[in-house]
């Protein structure tokens, strides 16, 4: 999947005659480290930013006690993309309360810059367990169990009640299945899988199933198909190279693009942009690896997710020929080196693609 396939509904709107403006979340742990190898290849690809750093995750939290204040959220606002490294304290620290930087940054910049489509695509690495794979993921990316609905009674006694609930309205279920439906029509295979559990989950599943098939209708050069959650973990691992494009809620999404990075040499390679299509804001594009405060500052850290999420960035704004430059870089990288080289640094991946540029 080359990066001009990624945004289908694109136009040059995204050109300007000024340098793009793009809001750097550096974050936490490796978050740093990988960006700034990601903007130095954006550089080399030819590419000039208008960067503005901003502050925010585990760390600045700690020292400020703010998560995302409004006055930070309103600057993003006028950003034309965002570019995030990673946030989170290390593994097991209870320094930052549990889901404080999931709901109060991650979700909140999703659900305020309505960035309703997550998409990761997925190629297979040489060496990888689906070095076939060739397909990308539409999660949607503001309702479902994430959307917060629910609360508790009773709570901390032996009769503690929680209730979680899953938002999905024929709103948010179209616009997402209708991206989908254009991604897989700009793709050579022009096939989409919805995947849901409509067995169980009776009402939320039959909004999802009824949508898609009065969306498909308009689509009639698409291919369509359907699987249950479970049976999709299944054929992502025995071949993954059924799938063109999957489309599907935002629980499962996030647990079947985990199961994706890791078919297709690891979450390290694993780039996602959280997509305001109708681009009344900026989008955001981050690798979706974590901190790793463990390898934090000893060059260890791969930037490959960083650097493909930088080139899905480039795209986005209208710099294709740029991005599809970088991508190129990245898999001839991969096809003669294997997906991972221990004895590389972080700082040599990057030179190595800028090289290739």
């Amino acid at each position: 999947m080359s990066q001009s396939d990624t945004f289908p509904s694109h136009d040059e709107s995204g050109r300007r005659d000024r340098p793009h403006r793009v809001g750097v979340i550096g974050g936490d742990g490796i978050g740093p480290e990988v960006l700034e190898v990601a903007l130095e290849v954006v550089s080399a690809a030819g590419i000039t930013l208008s960067t503005t750093h901003y502050e925010l995750g585990a760390d600045h939290y700690l020292a400020s006690g703010e998560v995302l204040p409004d006055a930070t959220l309103q600057r993003l606002r006028g950003e034309d993309a965002i570019l995030l490294g990673a946030v989170g304290p290390p593994i097991g620290s209870t320094s930052v309360p549990a889901g404080l930087l999931e709901r109060g940054l991650l979700l909140k910049l999703r659900f305020e810059l309505d960035l309703y489509v997550n998409l990761r695509p997925f190629i297979g690495t040489p060496g990888s367990i689906a070095p076939e794979a060739d397909f990308a993921v539409v999660r949607e990316n503001t309702e479902g169990p994430y959307a917060g609905e629910g609360g508790w009674l009773r709570k901390a006694t032996p009769y503690e009640v929680a209730t979680q609930g899953s938002v999905n309205t024929r709103h948010g279920v179209e616009r997402c299945v209708r991206f989908a439906f254009q991604l897989a029509q700009s793709r050579p295979r022009h096939h989409l899988t919805l995947v849901h559990k409509t067995n169980v989950l009776q009402y939320a599943g039959d909004l999802w199933s009824r949508t898609f098939a009065e969306v498909a209708a308009e689509y009639t050069d698409v291919e369509t198909a359907y699987q249950h959650v479970d049976a999709a973990c299944i054929y992502l691992v025995e071949r993954a190279d059924r799938y063109g494009v999957i489309v599907t809620d935002n629980l499962f999404g996030d647990i079947l693009t985990d199961l994706a990075g890791a078919l297709t040499g690891g979450i390290g390679f694993a780039a996602s942009a959280n997509l305001n299509p109708a681009r009344t804001g900026p989008s955001l594009f981050e690798p979706v690896h974590g901190a790793a405060h463990d390898i934090a500052g000893t060059g260890a850290a791969n930037p490959l997710a960083a650097i493909t999420s930088a080139a899905m960035m480039l795209d986005y704004l209208g710099e294709s020929e740029a991005a599809e430059r970088v991508e190129k870089a990245v898999r001839g990288l991969q096809a003669d080196t294997g997906y991972w080289n221990k004895s590389w640094s972080t700082a040599s991946v990057g030179d190595a693609v800028a090289e290739r540029l």
